[in-house]
């Protein structure tokens, strides 16, 4: 079984390409990484996930854990048997899920207590219990337990979770020493909009050592230009050799700014569940295609584009589908939005290997806000 690796390939600024290889294939950073929650992308057959040009999908540790269960799918021959996705898989810890979804939850030291939104059943996610669930799951990276509180909040809130997540790193990463060889587990730094917390974050999580590190507790409400700050305040903090990911970001424009300050990784639900609402990203920018302007444009979205979905279909069809209730609409805007998200990584990773990122990334944001300006589609823009 090959070792998770990263091979930092070159920089340009402060952003970065690289090659993380894992026992499943190598992901191509900056990467985004599509959300497959329930191991589905809602609404995507994988096929068109992987012709879309990702090389990793996210599996989330919550839901899988309730149902149908790891053990159930460890026993079916682990996470990429199960849902056929032979390629690199990462699953989150659990923890955004239990903090944002359960109603009734009581965290403590030795872990969170919450309840089930299936069944109503109290279930307890301790650090160790979350690195056993992905270990059953078998996916190429793994992580941490960790607490975070949502923005604003006091600054003895934010670190008394953040020294409460570097406790349940230290109990994560002896757990996972019962891992089989070839996965990783990566730390996840915490700290809220508070500088000084981060810092002492993500130098304590160098100290304890993982092969990859998270900055999470961002994208929860805070100001763009915060997270922005954030991020490039923590990213030359961490180790240049490990793998960077900011975890739920986001819009292209987001994703664009964190990588000129530093990051590797990116997931978001936004491609799809914005898809399946009628919202498609491209590079005219964001098109609400339910608009009624768009029921007699026999245009495709975007002629050039290599999405079969984005090139030929018209937009008068895509807004029939909407209006028609038709479910095809939103697998065809999500298809759509996965080929875009990538479109972008791809040709950020193609301009920092020829040094002319910020080129780049200023001309594909101008050409967003050229569009928008002359268009009614322009909200909920990128």
């Amino acid at each position: 079984m090959n070792p998770f690796s990263f091979r930092l390939i070159g920089t340009d600024g402060t952003a970065r390409i690289g090659e993380i290889t894992t026992a499943h294939g190598v992901v191509r950073t900056p990467a985004f990484m599509p959300v497959g929650t329930q191991a589905a992308i809602k609404g995507v057959h994988h096929d068109d996930v992987r012709a879309s040009g990702a090389d990793i999908m996210l599996g989330n540790t919550y839901h899988l854990m309730l149902r149908p269960s790891a053990e159930r799918i460890a026993a079916l021959g682990g996470l990429h048997s199960f849902m056929r996705w032979p390629y690199p898989i990462l699953t989150d810890s659990g923890g955004f899920q239990v903090m944002s979804l359960s109603a009734l939850r009581k965290v403590t030291e030795q872990g969170v207590t919450f309840r089930s939104h299936i069944d109503g059943a109290m279930v307890e996610l301790t650090p160790e219990r979350s690195v056993e669930v992905q270990i059953l799951l078998g996916s190429d990276i793994a992580m941490q337990l960790d607490e975070l509180i949502a923005l604003p909040a006091e600054r003895a809130a934010i670190e008394r979770a953040m020294q409460l997540s570097l406790r349940w790193a230290e109990r994560c990463k002896r757990a996972f020493e019962r891992a089989p060889p070839g996965r990783a587990l990566f730390g996840i730094v915490q700290g809220g909009d508070d500088k000084g917390l981060r810092e002492t974050s993500a130098r304590s999580l160098t100290a304890i050592g993982f092969p990859g590190y998270a900055i999470g507790g961002l994208a929860v409400g805070e100001p763009q230009e915060v997270m922005f700050d954030i991020v490039a305040a923590t990213a030359p903090v961490l180790p240049p050799d490990r793998p960077r990911y900011l975890m739920g970001v986001g819009t292209p424009g987001d994703i664009l700014g964190a990588v000129a300050r530093g990051i590797d990784m990116f997931d978001c639900v936004m491609p799809t569940r914005n898809g399946r609402h009628g919202l498609a990203f491209t590079r005219f920018g964001p098109i609400n295609i339910k608009n009624a302007h768009h029921a007699d444009d026999p245009r495709p979205l975007d002629a050039e584009s290599r999405c079969p979905a984005a090139r030929d279909f018209s937009r008068a069809y895509l807004h029939h589908l909407f209006k028609a209730g038709e479910v095809l609409g939103g697998t065809l805007l999500s298809i759509v939005n996965l080929y875009y998200y990538q479109d972008v990584m791809e040709g950020a990773r193609a301009a920092i290997a020829a040094g002319r990122f910020a080129d780049y990334a200023a001309a594909t944001q101008a050409q967003w806000a050229a569009k928008a300006d002359k268009t009614p589609d322009k909200a909920g823009g990128a």
